[in-house]
């Protein structure tokens, strides 16, 4: 894989290597391919095509800070209404990330898998290759594909800015 860099994140107190570049505010989203939770291919943008989309990279929903983001994703997902789609993306099997939503009534946000080729991760800069979970970011994207909202977390536990990328969602409709 091409793009690696080093000293950008530490796994467990090591330094790791993340596959991929950083995005920025402006850039052109890159197209993804994940699988849904039944195995089938996703492609994360033309799937949610008119819609403006908050795409959050989580290391796994079997984690506190990761499921804590996911359900605060799902909660305000039914209060933005249907011109906003969120995806959470991990490399969790995508029947794990299916009998997780369950287990926690997840149905606002749809938990997508990046297991299989870890696709989303090398475009978007969040593989992490020694392990090969993702870290943690949010992006915005808006209608037309533009990114408008980008937050790479220095620490894996750290959360994001929930209301940074909320408001950044509502301005890009």
């Amino acid at each position: 894989m091409s793009h690696e860099r080093s000293g950008l994140i530490q796994f467990k107190g090591q330094d790791v290597t993340i596959v991929g570049p950083d995005l920025s505010p402006g850039d052109t989203a890159p197209e993804f391919t994940v699988l849904s939770q039944d195995w089938a291919q996703f492609k994360g943008l033309a799937g949610t095509g008119g819609k403006v989309r908050v795409i959050a990279s989580v290391p796994s929903l079997e984690t506190e800070v990761c499921d804590r983001e996911t359900r605060l994703f799902n909660q305000q997902a039914a209060t933005l209404g249907m011109g906003i789609a969120i995806l959470v993306i991990s490399t969790d099997l995508p029947f794990t990330q299916k009998r997780w939503c369950g287990a926690a009534g997840i149905g606002q946000v749809a938990v997508l898998s990046d297991h299989l080729n870890a696709d989303f991760g090398a475009r978007y800069g969040c593989l992490i290759k020694e392990v090969r979970i993702l870290r943690r970011a949010v992006f915005v994207v808006d209608r037309t594909g533009k990114i408008t909202y980008a937050a790479y977390m220095p620490v894996l536990g750290q959360e994001p800015d929930y209301a940074a990328v909320l408001a950044a969602a509502k301005a890009a409709l």
